[in-house]
């Protein structure tokens, strides 16, 4: 029987973490089976009714297998490993690679994007003209006996999931305190945190010593660039910069032309405080990230009709505010009430719906949730994050923002050199033109050395902010002006700088572009495809449960595998024939002429999610049996190749390869289960 990790659903939903909560019901793989095994299925869920496991053992059981048929293992493990480093083995690797291409097939040349690969060490100059040397921090408190550390809204998080979850007694009113506390965890300040902490009584979980008050924590690895010292750096929090610090360059390999897209895929690094949760939460991650520039003024998209129609789960911050739950909304109606804030948005948060469900993600356990005030940076427009919900809960494995024109702005800023597009009128346009004249005789006059910085700062205002400053000026003669390269107030008064709005002919527009930009954490993804796809079903023992892997082909570590059903020479030569034939086509596989029983070969292949296995019985045709059904046809030796290439490729469904070729009869030695 075919078990997978399943929900079952009231009749009225309860909240995210209200489900979280609740025992797992173990019922069979999802919808993209054979119709002759998901008869089979159907007959034999309700043997399955009353079997449960809970988040902690299915989760053990997904580890265990992934660690011993080595798709990830702790790094330096024979000297104890490091928390947050881990090594991916051979079939990891290959997953991962499987995920990557298909990224780089659904983003980059599906939308025509240019890929970049920029250094992971990054100089602290353009760290900190992005903000992530004074910004990039997590809130953590530490033991006050022992000086260990752990992140401040984990514990508080940890605290209130152990109530809700095994607290029988918690009173109505203290249950909806606790799953609001969680729906608005990432909203709290250091201050809020810190109450939280101690109104609770929340300590070490190690010691049980008392804990300090939250304090923020930077996450990048600090290094030295040369030997001297003298010229400090970090490893790359994110991969976003190399791009932004190099827009000009790409604008005009571009043609000059807006809309496009910059995308990169590569190493990031974080100094996580407690990792934890595998691969979910590490110091060192693959990331693939997208700058898309767009006109700030035009934000529409030509292909948004080909995914407004898409319907899933999306979470807005009104929702998560009033403590509700997440609903399904068609992605065309939540741009046009405002929901989210445009199409270019919009059209990215289909996309990467569309990537994730293809990868193998449950479309019912993946939501679209809008970030909380506290969380989106001041200068964004709007901001949703794709989360997988898994045996850890809801986690977050896509940011799609809407970062306005912040990140150019800012390397402009601290470069001086100008990261802007520009758009040519066909006439010339009359235009209202903003005119900031400081007076650097008056300002040299009256700040010496700070001269410089100050009529920058004065120069980079906003219109709204400068003619704000006018009014002031004009009513009051002096005002206080902050200059963030300072990190002060200055007086600023009349005299200093004139600001006049003026009538002038233009030929073009220049302007910052807006950037929209979907972020992947890959790590995350494939370990919630792990959970996603992993099951088990009964061996031939009572007692027996076989793991396997229900992988779709496309991100499979192995398409097939090539087995000789007896060690005989001539089995041999046309097992060896056929690898050669897949070899030419492309093709993963395996070929394992060992003494075992084919159950067991079996066995072990499906538990690394191989989705197809030629079995060699004959010298003229051959069985192909489909992994999840168990299913078998035979196919004739010199068209085997194409037909496990049309499945693999997706050209075909194996239900449409069932109706071409003859049932294979399924022998009992196919059901022969035993340990790989």
């Amino acid at each position: 029987m075919l078990l997978l990790l399943r929900r079952v659903l009231p009749s009225s939903p309860p909240s995210p973490r209200a489900l979280l909560a609740r025992p797992l019901l173990l019922l069979p793989p999802p919808k993209t089976l054979a119709p002759a095994a998901a008869r089979c299925l159907a007959a034999m869920a309700s043997a399955s009714a009353g079997a449960t496991m809970t988040r902690e053992a299915f989760r053990a059981a997904v580890t265990n297998t992934l660690e011993r048929r080595l798709f990830f293992v702790p790094s330096f493990k024979i000297y104890g490993g490091v928390a947050g480093l881990y090594d991916y083995g051979p079939p990891g690797c290959a997953v991962k690679a499987n995920v990557l291409a298909f990224w780089r097939q659904h983003f980059v040349l599906e939308e025509g994007m240019l890929e970049v690969d920029c250094p992971c060490v990054t100089p602290e100059v353009v760290l900190k003209a992005s903000g992530h040397v004074e910004k990039f921090t997590d809130l953590m408190v530490k033991d006050e006996k022992t000086g260990n550390c752990y992140r401040a809204d984990h514990l508080l998080k940890d605290f209130c999931k152990e109530k809700l979850e095994r607290d029988s007694t918690l009173p109505p009113e203290k249950a909806e305190e606790f799953n609001r506390i969680l729906a608005i965890l990432d909203d709290l300040s250091a201050e809020q945190l810190g109450a939280k902490i101690k109104e609770y009584g929340i300590v070490a979980p190690d010691t049980k010593n008392p804990l300090s008050d939250p304090y923020p924590f930077n996450l990048m690895f600090q290094t030295c660039i040369g030997p001297s010292g003298l010229s400090p750096g970090y490893m790359r929090p994110e991969t976003a910069q190399g791009i932004f610090v190099n827009f000009r360059d790409l604008y005009r390999y571009n043609g000059e032309r807006l809309p496009f897209a910059a995308a990169q895929i590569g190493q990031a690094f974080r100094n996580e405080i407690s990792p934890r949760q595998g691969l979910l939460r590490v110091r060192e991650f693959t990331l693939a990230e997208i700058e898309h520039f767009v006109d700030p003024e035009d934000k529409s998209h030509p292909k948004f009709g080909d995914v407004s129609d898409l319907e899933f789960l999306m979470f807005p911050r009104e929702k998560q505010l009033a403590g509700r739950s997440a609903t399904r909304l068609k992605l065309g109606e939540a741009v046009s009430e405002g929901t989210v804030n445009n199409e270019t948005l919009g059209y990215f948060i289909g996309r990467v719906y569309l990537f994730l469900t293809r990868l193998g993600i449950d479309k019912d356990r993946l939501r679209f949730r809008q970030h909380l005030p506290n969380e989106m940076a001041h200068y964004a427009a709007d901001c949703w994050d794709a989360e997988i919900e898994c045996s850890y809960g809801w986690i977050e494995c896509v940011g799609i923002a809407d970062r306005s024109a912040y990140d150019l702005r800012a390397h402009s800023d601290k470069s001086g050199v100008p990261l802007e597009a520009h758009e040519k009128f066909a006439e010339p346009r009359e235009v209202e033109k903003l005119v900031i004249a400081p007076s650097k005789k008056e300002l040299g006059l009256a700040f010496k050395g700070n001269q410089k910085m100050i009529l920058e700062a004065l120069e980079a205002m906003s219109e709204t902010e400068a003619l704000d400053l006018k009014v002031a000026l004009e009513s009051k003669g002096e005002v206080e002006f902050k200059v963030c390269t300072l990190g002060k107030d200055v007086t600023i008064k009349k005299n200093m700088v004139t600001i006049n709005v003026e009538k002038k002919k233009e030929h073009q527009r220049k302007f910052t572009p807006s950037v929209i930009e979907p972020s992947f954490g890959i790590g995350r993804i494939i370990y919630c495809l792990f959970e996603h796809c992993f099951y088990q079903r009964h061996g031939k023992a009572d007692d027996e449960q076989l793991n396997v892997f229900g992988f779709p082909p496309l991100v499979a570590p192995i398409k097939c595998t090539v087995f000789p059903l007896v060690k005989i020479e001539k089995f041999d030569v046309v097992a060896k024939k056929i690898s050669k034939a897949l070899t030419a086509a492309g093709i993963s596989h395996i070929i394992d002429m060992t003494g075992n029983t084919i159950g067991k070969r079996y066995a072990r292949t499906d538990e690394i999610g191989v989705p197809l296995a030629i079995t060699v019985d004959s010298t003229t045709s051959v069985t192909v049996r489909d992994r999840d059904s168990k299913d078998q046809i035979r196919v004739e030796v010199d068209e085997v190749a194409s037909v496990v290439k049309e499945v693999t490729d997706g050209q075909s469904t194996w239900a449409d390869i069932m109706w071409r070729y003859p049932t294979h009869t399924t022998s009992a030695a196919d059901e022969e289960a035993a340990e790989p």
